[in-house]
């Protein structure tokens, strides 16, 4: 009997429209997802960072309706559009979409995530649904969206799950250390470990444990069958199956109250599906 692991993935974005020269549509990230074997993959806007509008969360929107199967919508606030803006933004997100949680990247959006007029009021409304946050938290901008920051933000919010995206990385000069202790600290937070160095990325599996990381490409900025070799490479011979299954999608699956694929299937099964 062999273990099955369903893969989701932690982060990834689609645009409805060319916004840089890896943008990617629904189709374009199915297409990935197929080949990288992916089963899910947690999605946000690719958003034309300089002016987020009501269509951008919609077309993720539509992706999870067309493909309730594949795709787990996130939303997408920037309080750079405007604070009220931002929050009917967000209200629509999780009112009228369903999302599992929104979002906010003060690297692209240029603020920082702990700032009490632009960020906090998105941030509270958040707390009171019961859904989860996600924060780019990147060397890309350091001052923006520094650990210590979002150490801020789970410490005052406790009840809230939030997801660490980058893990501090997105840069060659990463804060994986930093991320480390604050995950060790709030344990609301969980890190999806896209765009992070393997070194770091490891140490965290190995510090927090198996059930505080999950795997994430950050599509189309990285290449989605790349890095689930990657993390293949590094967790085999690192943990246990068990182990890998969470990082690889178990995490999020639980997370989101997802059902779980069956945990095993026979040789001879195996055998067929190969």
């Amino acid at each position: 009997m062999s273990k099955i692991i369903m893969i989701i993935d932690g982060d990834t974005h689609i645009s409805p429209l060319p916004t840089g020269g890896n943008s990617i549509t629904i189709d374009e990230l199915l297409r990935r997802m197929d080949r990288a074997g992916v089963d899910k993959a947690i999605t946000w806007i690719q958003p034309p960072y300089w002016r987020l509008t009501e269509d951008s969360n919609r077309y993720v929107y539509q992706a999870t309706k067309d493909h309730p199967d594949r795709i787990l919508g996130f939303g997408w606030a920037d309080p750079n559009c405007g604070v009220q803006y931002a929050l009917d933004e967000t209200r629509r997100c999780i009112e009228e979409y369903g999302f599992y949680g929104v979002k906010m990247n003060g690297a692209q959006n240029d603020f920082f995530i702990d700032d009490p007029k632009l960020a906090m009021p998105v941030i509270e409304y958040m707390a009171t649904t019961g859904k989860m946050m996600a924060f780019h938290i990147g060397g890309d901008s350091p001052e923006h969206t520094h650990p210590f920051r979002l150490a801020k933000i789970a410490r005052l919010f406790p009840a809230m799950q939030i997801f660490n995206v980058h893990m501090g990385g997105a840069h060659f000069h990463d804060f994986g250390n930093a991320c480390i202790e604050l995950t060790q600290e709030c344990p609301n937070v969980t890190i999806i470990g896209s765009v992070i160095r393997c070194q770091p990325l490891l140490k965290a599996v190995k510090t927090l444990g198996a059930n505080r990381v999950c795997y994430g490409s950050d599509t189309p900025f990285e290449l989605m069958h790349v890095e689930v070799a990657k993390y293949n490479a590094l967790l085999d011979g690192e943990v246990t199956e068990d182990e890998k299954a969470l990082i690889m999608g178990e995490n999020i699956a639980r997370l989101f109250g997802l059902t779980p694929l069956p945990t095993t299937v026979s040789a001879d099964v195996q055998t067929v599906i190969a």
